[in-house]
């Protein structure tokens, strides 16, 4: 429970004799929060569309200061864990709230590996769906039936059956979304293997086929472990709080999961990444950049660069530094320099990080900028951008379910500012 500080904030309102105090609660890091749970015994509600200003729940997982830069799981900062640790090791910290030692690591990754199968009664649920139907459409209805197919552990109040559904979410995550693309193309699913690491895994399953042997760059398992990583929790966002609401609901983990799934495929949240490539593709070729970015900078105009600048973060964002670096070094590694889409996007990055607007602006490159552009180039379709990246989300859903489920909560119900007609009598339809 967050400290309550010795002050209060006294509000007073017009025609009240007495002024009510609202309580002040300080957490580990952050700025102090008003509870203003009270206000509703006093016939008042708090009006804040978005919930931009509210803080729903108490939660010891992510801290993010957007003004700083700073992105914090579990204490630890991004750039560390990204340059220090692996994907699976932070599922195990955002799982767990500390890091494990050797032999636990070892016994996670290998429980991870042993659930990376699906049911094979999975494989005839996809025919069902028409082979150019959106992946994200594919993996909302396939996470969602999980629960139909391992239903031996939906007993949410059974912290040993949350753990098991925790191991297996993460762990067939990467089967379903490489699946979900396996029936875009019309190719057999491809079975995942023990003997390789989680990222490797996945791209093995993609781009395998039974008629020969597919050796996977070690380079692109290390980008894609740590788009993975980078994607894995970010506090409190639209995908993560419609798991929380889902979950407050006492909804098992996997319908759970599926809901935020379905929130992640908004292009204004998951479909960041693949807003920027369809940007680029509208933009053409170099030549045409200085035209589109004086479009960017007429507020007339509603053409706008994606991939720039972030919601939370007002200054660069954490992710995008080690993105970066990992984007350099696969398209050295696959030499797709003379790409037409990845010139545009490397003459972006140069004139957002010079131009004085941007600067001005800091309209920096994010995180969606440069794993849009890695995902390009190893051949990934922009369809199945919003996979991957719900892929990488799945342990901070399953953190933040799980933090919720295992302490006292209420079931969501935001309130609303009723601008309607007030009462009035039914008319009958003859004297309308």
């Amino acid at each position: 429970m967050a400290d309550q500080k010795s002050k209060h904030a006294t509000l007073a309102i017009d025609g009240v004799d007495t002024p009510i105090e609202l309580p002040i609660y300080s957490g580990s890091l952050g700025p102090d929060v008003i509870d203003v749970s009270k206000l509703t015994g006093q016939g008042y509600f708090t009006y804040d569309p978005g919930f931009v200003s509210t803080a729903a729940c108490e939660s010891g997982i992510t801290y993010i200061d957007g003004d700083q830069g700073i992105l914090l799981h579990r204490g630890y900062p991004i750039d560390q864990l990204a340059e220090k640790s692996d994907y699976l090791e932070l599922c195990y910290l955002l799982l767990n709230g500390e890091l494990p030692s050797g032999t636990a690591k070892e016994e996670f990754v290998s429980t991870i590996k042993n659930h990376t199968m699906v049911n094979e009664q999975l494989r005839t649920f996809f025919q069902g769906f028409r082979p150019d139907a959106h992946p994200m459409a594919i993996m909302c209805g396939v996470v969602g039936a999980l629960s139909a197919f391992y239903h031996d552990s939906l007993d949410i109040d059974d912290e040993e059956h949350r753990k098991i559904t925790a191991h297996r979410l993460i762990a067939k995550m990467p089967t379903l979304a490489a699946m979900s693309y396996k029936h875009s193309q019309g190719q057999p699913f491809i079975y995942p293997r023990n003997d390789m690491g989680y990222a490797e895994n996945f791209l093995h399953m993609m781009f395998a086929t039974p008629c020969e042997e597919y050796k996977v760059s070690p380079t692109l398992a290390r980008a894609m472990d740590r788009i993975f990583l980078l994607h894995a929790d970010h506090e409190q966002n639209a995908s993560t709080s419609t798991v929380r609401l889902a979950g407050s609901t006492g909804a098992n983990p996997f319908a759970s999961v599926a809901a935020g799934i379905a929130a992640l495929w908004g292009p204004s949240h998951g479909g960041a990444n693949e807003a920027v490539l369809n940007m680029l593709d509208e933009i053409g070729n170099v030549d045409k950049i200085p035209e589109y970015i004086r479009k960017a900078k007429d507020k007339n105009d509603p053409f706008r660069i994606m991939g720039f600048g972030h919601r939370v973060y007002k200054n660069y964002d954490p992710r995008a530094t080690v993105m970066q670096q990992t984007c350099h070094e696969v398209l050295e590694e696959l030499g797709v320099e003379n790409d037409p889409i990845l010139a545009m996007a490397r003459e972006l990055e140069r004139i957002a990080l010079e131009d004085e607007y941007f600067v001005e602006k800091r309209l920096y490159p994010n995180v969606d900028f440069y794993s849009g552009i890695i995902l390009k180039a190893i051949g990934i379709p922009v369809e199945m951008f919003t996979v991957i990246f719900a892929t990488g989300r799945t342990p901070g859903w399953i953190a933040h379910w799980n933090e919720m489920i295992g302490s006292p909560y209420k079931i969501g119900r935001p309130r609303q500012l009723y601008t309607g007609s007030p009462k009035r009598d039914f008319v009958e339809v003859d004297k309308r």
